[in-house]
């Protein structure tokens, strides 16, 4: 069966940092891309970032760019992303999520092949 968990959500202040963290189990991921999306109440789940199946190349949506990474092991079949400078809007659940093929890093919301059941991500200001 396949699991991913999300871990490392919680509450901060305006300006401070976190670093998600998605274990995936039941099967091996290392031929496929991974992501994190992210769902604000009331607005559509969207991508934050996506990573390739070796970690060459990386997206960012334009709101994160310069403040998130993403970044993967595949030896531990995990995929992290660190975020700093957050910023109120950063506020949603963000859920991990694994897509083939495993070039592809602007990952297509309908294409996702599993999902993780999200970790709350909660900017006051």
């Amino acid at each position: 069966q396949v699991q991913l968990v999300e871990s490392g959500g919680g509450s901060v202040q305006a300006g401070g940092s976190l670093r998600l963290s998605c274990v995936a189990s039941g099967r091996p991921f290392n031929s496929f891309s991974k992501g994190w999306f992210r769902q604000a109440p009331g607005k559509e789940r969207e991508l934050v970032a996506g990573i390739s199946w070796n970690g060459g190349n990386t997206y960012y949506t334009d709101s994160v760019k310069d403040r998130f990474t993403i970044s993967r092991d595949n030896a531990k079949n995990t995929v992290d992303l660190q975020m700093n400078s957050l910023k109120p809007e950063d506020t949603a659940v963000y859920y991990c999520a694994t897509f083939f093929p495993g070039n592809i890093v602007e990952i297509p919301i309908s294409g996702v092949n599993y999902w993780g059941k999200g970790t709350l991500v909660t900017v006051s200001s």
